[in-house]
């Protein structure tokens, strides 16, 4: 658990009395800073900028890069946008989860990697893609396939 001084201590740091629109800047920086939002962070996110809570967790809970736990050590985004799915995503989706034991938008239960959706990379002419801890994997197949489990496995 995140110690409460240290999240007010981010939060006075990047908030200033007439910043305007400091919302998902504060939470871009709660997040690289512990490597996620945790839940006791919104109400002294919420007094701090003089917003609910709610309009503070609706936020959170509305894009989908922002955490409310830990992340898994390594995390696999793997693309679902239209392209990608046309040159087989579905099939490299389901080989990941087999392989990998954890199903889509999950973390496994070890904590060692999540399996994660995103909607587009950018690189649809070299699809199906993907995101592991960060790095574009482009032209997946199943032999990329097993190469990307072997490498969040190790």
């Amino acid at each position: 658990m995140t110690d409460l001084s240290e999240i007010q201590a981010v939060i006075d740091g990047t908030v200033h009395a007439t910043t305007r629109g400091a919302l998902l800047p504060l939470l871009h920086e709660l997040q690289e800073a512990f490597g996620f939002i945790a839940p006791a962070a919104v109400p002294l996110i919420a007094g701090a900028l003089n917003l609910s809570r709610a309009e503070v967790h609706g936020v959170i809970s509305f894009y989908p890069d922002f955490r409310t736990e830990p992340p898994a050590r390594h995390v696999v985004k793997l693309c679902r946008a239209e392209s990608c799915q046309a040159r087989g995503g579905a099939a490299i989706e389901a080989a990941l989860a087999h392989r990998l034991g954890v199903a889509m938008g999950h973390a496994r239960k070890d904590g060692q990697v999540a399996l994660e959706p995103v909607y587009c990379l950018g690189l649809c002419a070299i699809g199906p893609n993907a995101l592991v801890d960060g790095r574009p994997v482009a032209r997946i197949d199943g032999e990329a396939a097993a190469r990307i489990a072997s490498e969040v496995e190790a």
